[in-house]
């Protein structure tokens, strides 16, 4: 949990400046006291608040989500693994709950950051987790192209590169954290619509969630 709220602390300022729509340039400043961000490194490592936007969330989420990978997966091989996943996992929910948004870069980060070494760990799981990650990156492919559009882009990337790297830990764990997320997704969605507030739904958060659950369950 140490770890997970040490690195959760860092994340405020850069979850804020890279919560801008697609194409949009990070933010340079505070929108609400106009303060500009340092330049350099200096402006993006920063512990604690973006600047006047609350910082305390990401602190106990990625706390949480360290203390519960610790407690489910002991002293494993895997565990520092996951637990650095955690830090783009939830930058990349930040965002997505922001903008609706997942940055390529980032979910890059955390295919490469989880897959390589889980790869050194476990070669003999490595057909297994590319196919299941190119397995539901066509289908979710498949399901973003019908009308409707009831996944982004972003969502189909994050999707396959989540599943991939729960293939390494079988499929079990890839059908649980896929699941886990549709169930998330789906009753948010339908306490919306009952207390008739239906909007679009970021995808990233629940994806990431189910990811959280099938390792700590499965």
């Amino acid at each position: 949990m140490l770890f997970g709220a040490a690195a959760g602390a860092f994340l405020p300022r850069i979850g804020y400046r890279l919560t801008v729509p697609y194409g949009s340039p990070a933010r340079t400043g505070c929108h609400r006291c106009g303060r500009p961000f340092p330049p350099g490194p200096a402006g993006w490592i920063h512990a604690g608040a973006a600047c006047c936007t609350g910082g305390r969330w990401p602190v106990v989420t990625s706390a949480l989500a360290a203390g519960l990978l610790a407690a489910a997966l002991g002293p494993v091989p895997q565990l520092p693994v996951h637990l650095l996943a955690v830090i783009p996992g939830l930058l990349l929910a930040m965002i997505d709950l922001g903008c609706q948004r997942l940055p390529d870069r980032l979910v890059g980060t955390l295919a490469l950051v989880g897959g390589i070494p889980l790869a050194l760990i476990a070669p003999d799981r490595i057909v297994p987790a590319v196919f299941a990650g190119l397995l539901v990156g066509a289908t979710y492919l498949a399901i973003a192209l019908l009308p409707g559009q009831g996944l982004g882009l972003g969502d189909v990337k994050l999707g396959a590169a989540l599943a991939f790297l729960l293939g390494f830990a079988g499929w079990p764990a890839v059908a649980v954290g896929l699941g886990t997320a549709h169930l998330l997704n789906g009753a948010i969605a339908t306490w919306l619509l009952v207390t008739r507030q239906a909007r679009p739904i970021p995808f990233g958060p629940a994806l990431l969630a189910g990811a959280c659950t099938a390792l700590t369950t499965v």
